[in-house]
């Protein structure tokens, strides 16, 4: 990631060093702050080295989003990367007062995972496909969902992240972003660009953009939305294929590729 990124987008890592104090591709490993703004530069990067692909309408999972909304023209790189450092210090800062952690349930009823969900205090962080959902809150609530699951049959697994993310365990983090969108001006985008928590085209990017902070992502329903807005075909223009293989699983008679695999069988 980071050696595309300063190939096809040096201005704005260099912008990003300057933000920062330091390469966020450097420090990845070191917390949110460092992390969204790299994967931010990364996706803006590789959309670059596929020669910005056309398309019909645009997603983004998550902090994919700013990535999304830049590619479709509803702001500017540069503006998209403030958002992402801002997005990143906040997310990190709120995780840091009130700790939490996600789960990923793989497999297992969606209902008995919902319940057990519901039992726990937890909140559906991410509805990713079938037999994939993601669940976040309490670390303690987070260890006896895990368990649970597991018993019934799930294959839980519990994530590398540092907070409890798309849960009201961010409300501080929202609260402050609301603040900072307010000094940033949207430009209709040029073609749909489709919410994650709404799953459908942002109506209002700046109330969508914080709701992505507390409330879940709907990438199931999003993809739904947008086959039944009549793509077909899904290119994940970031730098790997994990989008590609939810598409799959969620819209099998879908053409779902990634550049990611493209560039591997071409190397």
């Amino acid at each position: 990631m980071a050696a595309v990124a300063a190939a096809q987008v040096p201005a704005l890592l260099a912008q990003a060093r300057d933000e920062l104090g330091a390469d966020p591709f450097e420090r990845i490993g070191e917390g949110t702050h460092f992390a969204q703004p790299a994967l931010f530069c990364a996706s803006l990067a590789h959309y670059e080295r596929a020669g910005r692909p056309a398309a019909a309408m645009l997603a983004g999972h998550s902090l994919g989003e700013l990535a999304a909304l830049v590619a479709g023209g509803a702001l500017d790189p540069e503006q998209g990367l403030r958002l992402a450092v801002v997005r990143g210090r906040l997310m990190e800062a709120a995780a840091q007062r009130s700790p939490g952690a996600m789960l990923a349930s793989l497999g297992g009823e969606e209902g008995t995972v919902r319940e057990i969900a519901a039992r726990f205090g937890l909140t559906v962080a991410n509805d990713n496909a079938p037999g994939q959902i993601v669940l976040s809150g309490a670390a303690d609530g987070i260890g006896e969902a895990r368990a649970e699951l597991r018993a019934n049959g799930a294959k839980a697994i519990r994530l590398p992240v540092a907070g409890a993310f798309h849960s009201p365990l961010m409300a501080d983090a929202a609260a402050a972003f609301a603040v900072a969108l307010a000094e940033h001006e949207f430009r209709p985008p040029a073609l749909p660009v489709y919410s994650s928590t709404a799953a459908a085209p942002f109506a209002d990017v700046r109330a969508g953009l914080v709701a992505a902070l507390t409330e879940p992502v709907l990438w199931r329903r999003t993809l739904a939305a947008m086959s039944a807005a009549g793509a077909a075909t899904f290119l994940e223009t970031g730098p790997g294929d994990v989008l590609t293989g939810l598409v799959r699983r969620t819209l099998p008679k879908a053409d779902a590729r990634s550049l990611a695999e493209s560039e591997a069988v071409g190397a």
